[in-house]
C-alpha cells in the first residue's frame, strides 16, 4: 500500500514504506529480477503542521507526478459497486548497483471513471473502510491485471507486505480457475496459487489487520463467489485480508524473532517463520561515515557484512565521522525548527510515528529526575519527529503533552519536536543524535528499523527490549537496554526509573568521562548491528527460505 522511494514522493507514512523502498533498492543492488506494485497517492499521507499549542493539523501533500514518474499506455479495471473502475500505470526505475528494477503505481484518477473513483488512489490510509476496501481492490486485483497487460506473465512469486494487497491472490485463483474451466476453487488450484505467493506480516496490532463485514464485501465486490468457494471468510462472516494471505501463501512470516513468537500466538493454527527486517545502508549512511566506510572498507556497499572490519579504524576517524553528522543535523534544526543546539551537548533522538504503544513520554514521566540528569553533566538536547495517524486522538494528544513538556524544560533541557517526519529528516535525526531512543509497550513493536539506521552511522541505542532490539543488543557493546529479559504473561516489563539510571549512571558519564569507550561502542554498534540488520541479508534470507522452493 506504501513505498519510499524518494522525499519527494510523499507515497508513504512510516517504517513499512520505508521498509518496501530498501527492499527494491537492495534487489536492484543484488541484479534480482523483481518489480514493485503499489497505489499513486496523489495527495500523498499528509503534510504535518504543528501550532505553538502542539496540534496538529493534516494537509494533502500534493507532488509533481509527471515529473517523477512515467505514464504507461496500457489500462486495466476492477468491478466495484457493479461499476467498472479504470485504472492506468505510471512507472519508476531504481537503477541499482547490478540491476534496475521498476516500481508501477496503480492510479484511477481518469476521465473513464465518476468522480468518486477517481479519488480512490489519491491518500494513502484515508477514508472510511468501504474505501480501504476499494483502494485494496484496486491494489490487488488491478496490480495483478496490470502486471498481466505490462507482460509480466511468468511472475515466480508474489510478495505481499500486510494484507493489504492479499486480494492478489484472489485474482491468482480466478486466473487459474479460467485456465482449468472450472467454476469452484480446487484443491489444486489452491496448492499451485499457495505455491506461488509469500506473506509477511508487519504488526500484531489489530488496525494493522483490515477486517471488512460480509455484507460490505459482497456490496463492494458485488461477485465473492471464488471467496466463498476458498472459504475465506472467518467464521462466514468477516474477510480478515491477514487471514486471506496466510491462507493462500506457501511462506508466512513476521519480521523479528519475537514478533515470529507473537504472530503464532495470534494465528496458531499456521506454520509462521521470522525474517527479521533490515535497512538499504547506502541510503542511510550518513555522507561522512560513507567516505569513512570507502576509505577503509571498499566495496561495502556491495557487501554490507564487511563493514565489521570497521573495528579497525581509528577511534578518533569515527569521531570525526559522528561529530560532521551531527554538525549537519543541528544546522537542518536551526534551518526548520529555528532552533540553536549545540554541538557539545549530549543529544538523543526520537522518531518514529507518535502512538500510544510506542511510549514517546517515558522520556518524560519524572521531570526533576530527568532535569537533575541534565544539570549534572552540562545540559541536555532532545529532538523528537513523528507523526499522528489523522484518525489517532490519543496520538495527537501525545504530540500537545511533548510540546506542552518541552516548553517547560529550564535551560538545562533543550527539546525539538521537527514537524513533518519523513525521509530525509530521518536520514539526518539517525546520523546525528548521540543515542537513539525507542520505548514501545512489548510486545507490539514487530521489528522497528530506525535503530538499524542509527547504528549504521556508529549512533548506539537506549531501547526496550522488543523488536529487532532483542537481537540487537548487546550491553554496554551495542548498546543498553530498558527494563530486564524478565517474560511475565508474554510481555517484557521495564519502567522509566531504568532508563534514567541507564542514562545517569552508565551513558552519559561514559560519553562525557570515558570518550574512547563510548566511540568503541559505536564502533561495535556498526560493526555488529549495522553490518547486519541491513535489506542485503533480509533478501538472503527470501531468498533462500521463500522465493526458490
Amino acid at each position: 500500500m506504501e513505498i519510499a522511494l524518494s522525499p519527494e514522493m510523499p507515497t508513504y507514512s512510516g517504517g513499512l514504506g520505508v521498509l518496501a523502498g530498501d527492499t527494491i533498492r537492495s534487489a536492484a543492488d543484488a541484479g534480482i529480477p523483481m518489480v514493485g506494485i503499489t497505489l499513486l497517492h496523489r495527495k500523498g499521507y499528509f503534510l504535518q503542521k504543528i501550532s505553538k499549542e502542539g496540534i496538529q493539523f493534516e494537509y494533502p501533500s500534493p507532488w509533481e507526478i509527471e515529473k517523477k514518474l512515467v505514464e504507461l499506455s496500457p489500462q486495466v479495471f476492477v468491478e466495484l459497486y457493479d461499476r467498472v473502475v479504470h485504472i492506468r500505470g505510471w512507472r519508476w526505475d531504481y537503477c541499482g548497483l547490478q540491476g534496475k528494477i521498476p516500481v508501477f503505481f496503480l492510479d484511477t484518477r481518469l476521465a473513464h471513471n465518476n468522480e468518486e473513483d477517481q479519488k480512490l488512489t489519491d491518500y494513502l490510509y484515508g477514508g472510511a473502510p468501504h474505501y480501504r476496501l476499494c483502494q485494496e481492490i484496486v491494489l490487488g486485483i488491478g496490480g495483478v491485471r496490470l502486471l498481466r497487460a505490462l507482460g509480466y506473465n511468468s511472475i515466480e512469486r508474489f510478495h505481499m507486505n500486510e494484507g493489504h494487497s492479499s486480494l492478489l491472490a484472489v485474482e491468482l485463483l480466478r486466473e487459474e480457475m479460467d485456465r482449468m474451466q472450472v467454476s469452484e476453487v480446487t484443491p489444486l488450484i489452491l496448492d499451485r496459487v499457495r505455491k506461488r505467493c509469500v506473506f509477511t506480516t508487519h504488526t500484531p496490532i489489530p488496525a494493522g489487520h483490515d477486517q471488512f463485514d460480509k455484507q460490505m464485501v459482497e456490496e463492494v465486490m458485488c461477485d465473492t463467489r471464488i471467496l466463498e468457494s476458498a472459504h475465506l471468510f472467518s467464521q462466514g462472516k468477516t474477510l480478515n485480508l491477514t487471514s486471506v494471505g496466510f491462507e493462500l501463501s506457501h511462506f508466512i512470516n513476521g519480521v523479528g524473532k519475537r514478533h515470529g513468537e507473537v504472530t503464532r500466538q495470534l494465528f496458531p493454527n499456521y506454520s509462521i517463520e521470522a525474517i527479521t527486517n533490515g535497512v538499504h545502508a547506502a541510503t542511510w549512511v550518513s555522507s561522512a561515515f560513507r567516505d569513512l566506510f570507502s576509505r577503509y572498507i571498499p566495496g561495502w556497499e556491495s557487501d554490507n557484512a564487511s563493514l565489521r572490519y570497521i573495528l579497525n579504524v581509528p577511534l578518533e576517524e569515527i569521531w570525526m565521522a559522528h561529530q560532521s553528522a551531527k554538525r549537519e543535523l543541528l544546522s537542518f534544526v536551526c534551518q526548520h525548527a529555528k532552533r540553536e543546539l549545540r554541538e557539545d551537548i549530549f543529544t538523543i533522538g526520537f522518531g518514529r510515528r507518535i502512538t500510544a504503544y510506542k511510549r514517546p513520554l517515558l522520556l518524560f514521566a519524572d521531570h526533576e529526575r530527568l532535569r537533575a540528569i541534565a544539570k549534572l553533566n552540562g545540559g541536555l538536547q532532545i529532538i523528537y519527529g513523528g507523526k499522528a495517524h489523522p484518525r489517532d486522538y490519543s496520538g495527537k494528544g501525545i504530540i500537545e503533552e511533548l510540546i506542552r513538556r518541552g516548553e517547560k524544560e529550564e535551560s538545562d533541557i533543550q527539546f525539538v519536536f521537527l514537524e513533518n517526519y519523513g525521509m530525509e529528516t530521518a536520514r539526518k535525526m539517525t546520523a546525528g543524535v548521540d543515542l537513539w531512543l525507542n520505548t514501545p509497550e512489548p510486545p507490539q513493536e514487530a521489528s522497528g528499523t530506525s535503530g538499524m539506521k542509527a547504528a549504521l552511522n556508529g549512533v548506539p541505542s537506549l531501547s526496550v527490549l522488543d523488536g529487532w532490539w532483542l537481537e540487537g543488543c548487546i550491553e554496554g557493546r551495542t548498546g543498553w537496554a530498558i527494563g530486564t529479559r524478565q517474560i511475565e504473561h508474554g510481555g517484557i516489563y521495564w519502567d522509566a526509573t531504568d532508563l534514567y539510571q541507564k542514562l545517569e549512571d552508565v551513558i552519559m558519564p561514559l560519553f562525557h568521562n570515558q570518550r574512547d569507550e563510548f566511540i568503541d561502542v559505536m564502533r561495535h554498534a556498526i560493526a555488529l548491528n549495522g553490518s547486519f540488520f541491513t535489506t542485503e541479508r533480509m533478501l538472503t534470507s527470501y531468498i533462500a527460505k521463500a522465493y526458490y522452493l
